[in-house]
């Protein structure tokens, strides 16, 4: 921490010195969608008089350029908008708010998205993507229901976690390893309908960006991967209705300005109606089942003056299924209240206010079995951020998180004649905190540096219980029981992160990385993606954090005036403590879980090859994938290394969009991977009259292959200047040519023959239409 506070007050120095020594001044401001007040993330503002002096906008939509007194021509642009230069004659500190407008062509040859042309090669970021929620729209749907974590998985190191599924891996790490956040706020199972659909409604998103790898040092608490969201903000110009009726289900969006220019909101509602069509049953046994999802997201924004600016999002949603005999029902809620301050025109504030809980329930309305199982984590956090412009050639991040959470993994209550025992798992909670200071320099014209440290500690607290255990771990002797807030086992670490980009030219670039990542939240999960009943756990005594250490390098290329972008990365991680179970784990409601878990080593390596078309009348992408994913545990496979259920080795994805005519887009996803690998039986033996089975190595066998074809097209009727509102319909194929990809493998005894076993296939669809009708006013 000192050494962070000491960086910190010299850098602030220099940059005094500096300003004072050069006589320079600021021009400040926001760079926003003319059409919507909208904030743009990451536009280009750039001196035509100094070449290679510029800076892009942070997460607001706000830049700052410290100059020489002068008089400077400054050009804004952002793929896909129009591009304008202003002049300034700087001789004090200038605020410049400007407003860019959207180039619309009328075979719309330019796709509206969140990034300058030249991204792939100017910017510092490598292993990570960003999704324009425009081109996820285009893409085929499930059932009709457009989903960005289905959109992510077709992109380079990004795995799905099975078919229909909305859990994902990166680069050889877990479903759990995953930081996902919707405004800041940690969203801790992001599926809804068992993970056939996420939580997010593309009505309400404003920004995706999937970080692989070169995760910037104000982000931790994972290994593998961050997915920041962010909500919009609500049109501040004019009001706006839009949505759209599909095969499941209806959304509708409102967004409108309060006070013009100065403060809007958006309210955006999503729900499924199966459950509708059971109430016209004659069947009595289904007319009262319930099977259905909901979501609503919420934004409130307000300019308070020049200088400060707040923030108020939220999200609700729940999943609810529910028989004569059985009910059960899951959901997130996040709120995050947020307060952009300037302290001056360099130094720019955010801090955020966060909640967020996940909480699931299932019992049995039964009356001789009649109970009912809650579980939930909560967060209560505190994020102070702030981003110093030092000058062109500097940008300083430094800040202060804090996060109090509080676990319950499982209570059980019986009814009042219920044979079913009250039962309370071991709660807890736990305080996580992180100082974090970083600076991307810009040491010449071609070459960057982005170097930063990260110190993060985790307290577990009580009130909670600890087990003693005798020598072999298994049976225990005592018990230490801790009182509210009591500390039961710290843990901390530095996290450092580095990463370089040398320009070659303007048309390609080489970048590298490296950064350490510490996790001290853990998913006990016997399945392959994150189910809405699996359990968080924190960091213990028993249980270790887990750590990561990933190092990366890559060759950025743009071609034909930016219309192409490529690269290739090769990348390699290796972790510590990963927790992995023993033979025949039980893991469900035990109290003493610590002795069914076991630590071992990981490594994770690969190659990843991407080739995108951003312009023109057809875009879209291809990528391969080569990796491997193995992990070493002692006790586990005779303590020889196993791969992962998630490791292929091979996968690879085409992802196109063809406008056709004005009125009609065409769009295809065909993504293929090898098959994932699983446990099987090899044989089986008879003891005291019972047949057991004798199973391979871990993870000794594969799946099929997998692989399938989307596909969509989309009619839009033709705009009328005259009138605003615009309707659209869109046909879905999904998997069009019927492919029978393994959602599980299930053994049982042959028909024919009880002395052999067969392996049976389960698969989920075949081919499944669906046609979405939106709407915009």
């Amino acid at each position: 921490m000192k050494q962070l506070l000491s960086l910190l007050v010299l850098l602030l120095c220099l940059s005094t010195s500096v300003a004072v020594a050069q006589e320079k001044v600021t021009v400040s401001g926001y760079v926003k969608d003319k059409a919507t007040g909208e904030g743009l993330i990451g536009s280009s503002v750039s001196v035509q008089e100094l070449p290679g002096t510029g800076v892009t906008t942070n997460e607001y939509g706000y830049y700052a350029l410290t100059l020489p007194k002068g008089t400077y021509t400054l050009t804004f642009n952002y793929l896909g908008y129009i591009t304008i230069s202003r002049q300034v004659h700087l001789q004090s500190s200038t605020k410049l708010d400007t407003e860019l407008e959207q180039n619309v062509t009328k075979l719309k040859e330019v796709e509206v998205v969140s990034r300058r042309e030249d991204t792939n090669v100017k910017s510092m970021e490598m292993s990570t993507l960003k999704m324009q929620v425009a081109e996820i729209k285009n893409m085929p749907a499930l059932l009709g229901e457009v989903d960005l974590v289905k959109a992510i998985q077709l992109l380079p190191g990004v795995q799905n976690a099975g078919e229909g599924t909305s859990g994902f891996y990166v680069r050889g790490g877990g479903v759990d390893q995953n930081l996902i956040l919707l405004d800041e706020a940690p969203v801790y199972n992001a599926s809804h309908l068992m993970g056939f659909f996420s939580v997010f409604n593309a009505d309400a998103i404003k920004d995706v960006q999937l970080y692989k790898g070169g995760i910037p040092a104000q982000h931790g608490g994972r290994l593998s991967s961050l997915l920041d969201i962010r909500m919009k903000e609500g049109n501040n110009k004019n009001l706006e209705i839009s949505g759209g009726i599909g095969t499941i289900s209806s959304r509708l969006t409102v967004e409108a300005p309060i006070i013009k220019d100065k403060s809007s909101f958006i309210v955006s509602g999503r729900r499924t109606y199966a459950d509708i069509f059971f109430g016209l049953s004659s069947d009595e046994n289904v007319k009262d089942n319930k099977l259905y999802f909901y979501d609503l997201n919420t934004k409130l924004n307000y300019t308070l003056n020049e200088k400060n600016r707040l923030y108020v999002s939220g999200y609700f949603g729940r999943d609810v299924a529910a028989t004569n005999d059985f009910k059960m029902n899951w959901g997130n809620a996040t709120a995050t209240v947020r307060w952009n301050h300037l302290f001056s025109d360099r130094l720019f504030s955010n801090t955020t206010f966060i909640f967020s809980d996940f909480d699931y329930a299932l019992g049995s309305k039964e009356k001789e079995s009649e109970f009912t199982w809650k579980s939930h984590i909560k967060d209560y956090g505190l994020k102070n951020d702030y981003t110093l412009f030092l000058n062109p050639r500097n940008q300083l991040r430094f800040g202060l998180h804090l996060t109090y959470h509080n676990f319950m993994p499982a209570e059980v209550k019986p009814g009042k004649f219920s044979y079913v025992n009250a039962l309370k798992l071991n709660s807890t909670s736990a305080l996580e905190g992180a100082l974090y200071l970083s600076n991307e320099h810009q040491i010449t014209d071609r070459l960057t540096l982005d170097y930063g440290l990260r110190l993060s500690s985790f307290t577990n607290m009580g009130p909670g219980k600890v087990y003693l255990y005798d020598e072999n771990f298994d049976t225990p002797v005592d018990t230490v029981t801790y009182s509210r807030f009591e500390k039961i086992k710290s843990y901390g670490g530095l996290e450092p992160r580095f990463a370089a980009k040398y320009e070659l030219n303007d048309a390609s670039s080489i970048k590298a990385s490296y950064n350490r990542t510490l996790q001290y939240l853990h998913l006990v999960s016997n399945s392959t993606s994150a189910m809405p009943f699996d359990v968080w756990i924190p960091s213990s005594t028993y249980v270790k954090p887990q750590k990561a250490d990933q190092v990366a390098a890559g060759y950025f290329r743009n071609f034909q005036d930016n219309m192409f972008e490529g690269s290739v990365e090769v990348y390699y991680k290796w972790m510590d403590n990963q927790i992995d179970y023993k033979d025949y784990a039980e893991i469900f409601l035990n109290e003493r879980l610590e002795t069914e878990l076991l630590r071992g080593s990981g490594e994770a390596y690969g190659a990843e090859f991407y080739l995108r078309k951003q312009k023109g009348l057809l875009t879209g992408w291809i990528s391969y994938t080569l990796s491997k994913t193995e992990r070493t545990v002692p006790g586990i496979n005779n303590n020889k290394s196993y791969p992962l259920r998630y490791d292929r080795r091979h996968s690879g994805n085409l992802v196109l969009s063809y406008q056709f005519s004005p009125s009609i887009n065409l769009g295809t996803n065909w993504t293929y991977a090898t098959g994932g690998a699983i446990t099987m039986p090899v044989g089986r033996y008879e003891y005291n009259g019972k047949t057991y089975p004798v199973y391979s190595e871990r993870n000794g066998y594969r799946l099929p292959d997998y692989h399938r074809l989307d596909l969509s097209a989309t009619y839009e009727k033709p705009r009328n200047e005259f009138k605003k509102y615009t309707s659209s319909w869109t046909l879905s194929i999904y998997n069009a040519y019927a492919r029978k990809n393994a959602f599980s493998i299930y053994f049982r005894e042959n028909e024919d023959d009880s002395s052999k076993t067969e392996a049976v296939k389960t698969y989920l669809f075949g081919i499944v239409p669906s046609l979405t009708y939106n709407f915009n006013f």
